[in-house]
């Protein structure tokens, strides 16, 4: 399979803003191991600014754009190479793409993304991308890696979108006000009703919510793909995907 995942910033870091060395770690290695069993993957990776923030010392995540773009170009780096280290081990090779939502509008540089990502997946690379946070801004950018991870996985004729975040998937209620809340295993349909179930983030690091993984979920779909929530507190839960068991929250794409 073609497998595009999507790591939220709650996954790779502490709560501090500093790597949380074991999840990342783990990432990789099962990551690494899936590659080595025949499976292509795309990493959309979040975290540039929360790694920045731990990298500065700043006391929260900034609210103004001048300080989130300077904790992103610090925090890039720091990202980067982390993942070269830890991929690096296990002797696979990783390319760095920073998009913009101008890359996905403009016919031409589309083009390109969709050529060049094609190419490295021939050459046997793992892509990793993000946003171009330095240059991006909230109200011209993507604004968030769920949307940005939806729209590579389009662009890449994916199999199936992973999204690992801070929750197991998608729930009847708030399971952190409601003890009676259930985990919804399926979703055949995105409907209103499935869109009311959305809440904000939950984490002080990530940009992302319920909300923006339904969006996700609803422009995979209508493109025939597959997309899954679940928790990345424990990466091996990849392996039960990629062996056909339940995890999280599948959003069933639409087959043409």
């Amino acid at each position: 399979m073609r497998i595009a995942v999507k790591v939220g910033t709650s996954t790779l870091a502490h709560a501090t803003g500093r790597l949380n060395i074991r999840q990342t770690e783990q990432l990789t290695k099962v990551l690494s191991d899936l590659k080595n069993s025949g499976h292509e993957i795309i990493l959309v990776s979040s975290g540039a600014i929360g790694m920045g923030v731990g990298k500065l010392s700043l006391s929260r995540r900034p609210d103004d754009i001048p300080t989130k773009q300077a904790a992103a170009a610090v925090g890039q780096c720091e990202l980067m190479y982390v993942y070269d280290k830890l991929f690096s081990e296990y002797h696979h090779t990783v390319a760095q793409m920073l998009l913009t939502a101008d890359d996905f509008e403009d016919g031409v540089k589309y083009g390109n993304f969709s050529n060049t990502l094609n190419r490295l997946l021939e050459l046997g690379a793992l892509p990793i991308i993000n946003e171009n946070d330095t240059v991006s801004t909230a109200e011209l950018g993507i604004g968030d890696n769920d949307t940005l991870s939806a729209l590579v996985a389009v662009g890449a004729k994916a199999d199936l979108l992973v999204i690992l975040s801070d929750i197991d998937g998608l729930y009847t209620a708030d399971p952190h006000k409601d003890k009676n809340a259930k985990l919804i295993p399926v979703v055949n349909e995105i409907t209103d009703d499935i869109l009311d179930l959305a809440a904000g983030s939950s984490s002080s690091l990530g940009t992302g919510g319920m909300k923006t993984k339904l969006s996700a979920a609803s422009l995979v779909t209508k493109h025939g793909i597959d997309m899954i929530i679940c928790s990345g507190k424990n990466p091996t839960i990849l392996y039960d995907i990629c062996d056909g068991r339940d995890a999280g929250t599948r959003f069933k794409g639409k087959k043409q």
